[in-house]
């Protein structure tokens, strides 16, 4: 079994779901959201959201870390803020020695409702199914499920293909084991 915690990072609340996959099954663990809306500073509130994580990573073990790959916000101001409380995500994976991976947001959708053009409520929809939860995951969470069955929906695909023991860039395999 792998676990994998998946992040759906933001300047005031990061979603993030844990999931316990092995070959056949997928186990929902926990999710939730770190929010950081109490704090006036920022350095304050992406301290709140890397004490969450690593509290959640101390807890749980995930065995991969799964996040949302930056993309185009409406304001460099947004991209910013956006790109701090990312950093401080994959800071706290890299500091627990975790491998990291990475995904669009449409490569999620795609993995997890069928259309890279899905809304937010067909993700969380398809999050409750696939995982069997008996209630509406709340949005960011949902998205940070999403994440987290994207990477084992595409780690069960590599593997598949004997492709699991490089290392890939856009999906392709860039350094090959000899």
């Amino acid at each position: 079994m792998a676990v994998v915690l998946g992040i759906d990072p933001g300047s005031r609340v990061t979603g993030f779901g844990v999931i316990d996959h092995a070959a056949a099954t997928t186990v929902y663990v926990t999710s939730g959201c770190i929010r950081a809306t109490l704090s006036e500073t920022a350095e304050n509130r992406l301290n709140e959201i890397y004490s969450g994580l690593t509290e959640l990573i101390g807890q749980y073990q995930p065995d991969h870390v799964a996040i949302e790959r930056i993309f185009m916000a409406r304001s460099a101001e947004s991209a910013l803020k956006l790109g701090q409380a990312r950093g401080v995500a994959l800071l706290a994976a890299a500091r627990h020695s975790i491998p990291l991976f990475e995904y669009e947001a449409k490569k999620v959708k795609q993995a997890v409702v069928g259309s890279g053009a899905a809304s937010k409520a067909q993700v969380q929809h398809m999050v409750q199914v696939l995982l069997s939860l008996g209630g509406m995951p709340q949005e960011d969470a949902a998205d940070a499920l999403a994440i987290a069955l994207c990477h084992t929906q595409t780690m069960g695909n590599l593997h598949r293909l004997g492709a699991t023991k490089g290392r890939f860039r856009k999906g392709r395999l860039v350094e090959p084991d000899v």
